[in-house]
């Protein structure tokens, strides 16, 4: 099979360590792009403990993301746990080039990370929000 965009060993290792992170509270975030004239994915950034809300407010409002979320779970009998999610943003602002880059890999970025669960984000920061995340790792 023959890779669109190439996924470079530091950002492999990068996801092995955000993965198997001790957290006690609050949700985290590793940010990825395509960069497109190298066609290879670069982590953006890292965030500890930030609100969906100031994630989203960070991600680009026309430009495509991978981001995989250790979400903070609040269950009924009182538990938490910190299940990852990865959040597939894809505003529909994108320029269509970076959108078809972006989907091409999303799989083979999918399976590196190692995530099952995604949430797809299309209309921006209010499609990123706890219930529409709940909803999808409660279910």
């Amino acid at each position: 099979m023959s890779r669109t965009v190439d996924i470079p060993q530091e950002l492999k290792t990068a996801l092995h360590k955000f993965r198997f992170a001790r957290r006690n509270a609050g949700h985290a975030a590793i940010v990825v792009k395509i960069n497109k004239q190298r066609l290879i994915m670069e982590e953006v950034e890292q965030f500890d403990n930030i609100s969906l809300e100031d994630l989203a407010e960070e991600l680009p409002e026309n430009a495509p993301r991978y981001v995989v979320l250790s979400y903070e779970l609040a269950h009924n009998d009182g538990r938490k746990s910190f299940p990852l999610v990865l959040v597939n943003w894809a505003p529909t602002s994108s320029e269509m080039s970076l959108l078809t880059l972006h989907a091409s890999a999303f799989l083979d970025f999918q399976a590196t990370a190692d995530v099952g669960k995604v949430v797809e984000v299309r209309e921006g920061a209010e499609g990123l929000t706890a219930e529409i995340v709940n909803a999808k790792l409660l279910h």
